[in-house]
């Protein structure tokens, strides 16, 4: 099993630049940054994981812009994107960033996507919240072409364009693995209609559902088999920290566990970190 790490830098915490390297010095295989582009000061959408949302959400930097620091320091951590909002950005210029970031860092990354949980940041983009599934299966579908196709179309119900260039292309063929977040009730029939891997947020209020994603997980198998596919990698993201339950997802499946860290200054980022590389080598062995 891999090991990685996600957090959102911020105005006020370690850069993503010194995040970047001490993941790679301690032997983590990712990072991973979150995606938000403003957070409503008044809305009604629940936060899942907490009763108040952390600043981290308010104060976080653009995540392509991390992405790049990172990219330009490191050698080989994989560059995740966790998870992007792509209902809430342009299809031509998402495609574009993930190409470019792909093609600075030697393709080291891992599109991770997702619908949100926010409707009032989506309909501040201009976004239908009760269409949002559609409008991001598009916006993906749309993306691939413009990464496999010298000259580009898409038609669709929310995505039109004809007979475009984009380049550079992506390193990895056909392109950056899709990894689909999220765990509704058609998350594994996106997962196999336009992604490579499934990453479900485990961090959750009160006691987490073991029991209820390896089901899933074991779902997802028995869907793909019966589609014809190899077996689908998942990445559990941010997990508990408990060498019983890491196991229990290693069996259940799980390929890869990104570990959560809190925003804040490196003086208290790199100590979270040396635990987690300590906690990451027992489980290892």
């Amino acid at each position: 099993m891999e090991f990685g790490v996600t957090m959102f830098p911020t105005d006020y915490s370690i850069g993503p630049a010194d995040l970047a390297v001490a993941v790679e010095e301690r032997g983590f295989d990712a990072l991973f940054i979150p995606d938000h582009t403003h957070i409503p000061a008044s809305r009604d959408s629940a936060f899942r994981t907490a009763d108040e949302l952390p600043p981290d959400y308010s104060h976080n930097l653009d995540m392509f812009l991390c992405l790049a620091a990172a990219a330009a320091v490191t050698k080989k951590i994989r560059l995740g994107t966790g998870i992007c909002l792509v209902v809430e950005r342009d299809p031509i210029v998402t495609a574009k960033e993930i190409a470019s970031l792909d093609h600075m860092s030697g393709g080291r990354v891992d599109f991770g996507v997702g619908g949100g949980w926010n409707r009032e940041e989506m309909e501040n983009h201009g976004g239908d919240w009760t269409r949002r599934w559609k409008l991001m299966r598009e916006r993906i579908e749309a993306m691939k072409a413009i990464w496999t196709q010298d000259v580009a179309s898409y038609q669709g119900e929310f995505v039109n364009f004809k007979n475009i260039w984009s380049w550079p292309k992506p390193i990895q063929k056909p392109h950056p693995p899709i990894f689909v977040g999220g765990d509704g009730p058609r998350t594994l029939d996106r997962v196999l209609r336009y992604g490579d891997s499934w990453m479900p947020m485990l961090a959750e209020k009160g006691e987490p559902r073991i029991d209820h994603y390896c089901a899933r997980i074991a779902e997802l198998e028995r869907m793909a088999t019966e589609a014809g596919r190899d077996p689908i990698p998942v990445t559990a993201f941010a997990p508990p920290r408990d060498p019983g339950v890491i196991d229990r997802l290693r069996k259940a499946g799980v390929t890869r566990c990104i570990f959560g860290v809190k925003a804040a200054p490196a003086e208290d980022v790199l100590p979270r970190l040396d635990r987690l590389a300590r906690l990451a080598a027992e489980l290892a062995d």
